[in-house]
């Protein structure tokens, strides 16, 4: 009796011992996701001069932006991501930072501020990629953030918190979906949201890529803004020849008033063609927001400095739309990246003469984790937009921008 209760309780033991082993193996296969992660560095320095031809004083701003950021390992498809982010002020500069500078300097947008950047669960399964939290958002690859973006090139990035899913199901058919319910700003505030993101891209076609999106946008603390925007944008790019390459973009949208907005029906175009030849590149585009003088089609959760100049002096479209023809230039000298870009700005409503623009950047990259770079915008008021405005905050000035920066990135 005594052996077999030494053998019950052998058994008994191995029963127990493997009945728990899912449970320990489980257990430590989500502690080595958690620990098994990437972790994610960043750090840029900048220096912004502002030069106005106006009553305000020169601005100079010293600014650095720094993220850290860790991402978990998978498990059962899940994983979690948190980026901290911190603007500073590297001292020595007089700049009004919209937030709490010296009114009497012209605008750097580049408030001192600490938070959470990202901080989101993702799902991978089923052809789907969910996210719910804090996450920035975007459905074209920079600097093409017309609609929906980060403003990457201000200090504190856009975020979202938001539910966003992608399914890629379909072939060569990429469904995105996103439901925000909140907007971190560049300045460091938030915008209450109740809004939804709708875009859906096919790139199985011979010539290029169909892309078609609806953003309703509701605003809860300035409802009158709300706005819904239908869109199709085709681009592409053809070979003609061993070195050369043509590349073409059109798109539309039309923009409307949602829920207890009050806006007018609003259009959008825009059409460039352009080639590429040996690691050049150039192209000339019209872009077109319809306006009618009291109201006009805008691009509120854009990256909107990568267009119209990076002067900003349009960052929120005119009341009275405006026409933009540009020509951009981009290539490589010496191993660094260069972008020209020549602007010329009229007005829809009556064509008036609403200024030109001349930018241009260069930036190279060493062992791929630091860069440095150089830019500058040189914008050239026009008289006639500048003769019809009553209201004198809205008239344009000549203004003249320089920046140096330098990043590592890991």
């Amino acid at each position: 009796m005594k052996h077999l209760n030494t053998k019950l309780t052998i058994v008994a033991a191995s029963i127990g011992l493997f009945a728990t082993a899912p449970s320990v193996m489980a257990e430590d296969a989500f502690f080595e996701a958690l620990t098994s992660g990437k972790v994610s560095f960043s750090a840029r320095a900048r220096y912004e001069s502002v030069e106005q031809n106006n009553a305000l004083k020169d601005a100079d701003a010293y600014t650095i932006r720094t993220t850290l950021g860790y991402k978990t390992g998978a498990f059962h498809g899940f994983r979690g991501f948190v980026e901290a982010e911190d603007v500073s002020e590297l001292g020595g500069g007089d700049f009004n930072n919209k937030v709490d500078g010296d009114a009497a300097y012209s605008v750097v947008a580049d408030p001192d501020d600490t938070e959470i950047n990202q901080a989101y669960l993702q799902y991978n399964g089923f052809d789907t990629e969910f996210k719910f939290g804090r996450q920035e958002l975007t459905y074209r690859g920079a600097p093409f953030h017309r609609f929906i973006g980060n403003v990457l090139w201000r200090q504190n990035h856009q975020s979202f918190d938001a539910l966003s899913l992608t399914n890629t199901s379909l072939t060569d058919t990429k469904v995105s979906y996103a439901y925000i319910n909140k907007i971190q700003t560049i300045l460091g505030g938030t915008t209450d949201m109740d809004s939804h993101l709708v875009n859906i891209q096919y790139s199985g076609l011979p010539l290029g890529k169909l892309e078609g999106y609806g953003y309703f946008l509701d605003y809860e603390d300035a409802a009158t803004k709300s706005s819904k925007t239908l869109g199709l944008r085709f681009s592409g790019a053809k070979a003609v020849s061993d070195d050369v390459k043509v590349i073409y973009t059109a798109e539309f949208a039309k923009q409307d008033d949602y829920k207890d907005g009050t806006m007018d029906d609003q259009n959008y175009y825009l059409a460039e063609v352009g080639a590429k030849y040996k690691g050049w590149l150039a192209k000339f585009s019209y872009e077109m927001q319809e306006g009618e003088g009291t109201g006009s089609f805008k691009t509120p959760l854009g990256t909107n400095h990568a267009y119209q100049g990076w002067g900003d002096h349009f960052l929120a479209t005119p009341e009275e739309g405006l026409e933009d023809m540009y020509f951009t230039v981009v290539g490589k000298v010496l191993g660094a990246k260069v972008v020209a870009v020549y602007h010329d700005f009229e007005t829809d409503v009556a064509g008036l003469d609403a200024g030109s623009e001349f930018d241009i950047l260069v930036q190279k990259t060493f062992k791929k984790h630091y860069t440095v770079g150089v830019k500058y915008s040189d914008f050239n008021a026009g008289s006639e937009f500048n003769n019809a405005q009553t209201d004198p905050t809205k008239k344009k000035v000549d203004t003249e921008k320089f920046w140096l920066y330098g990043q590592v990135k890991f």
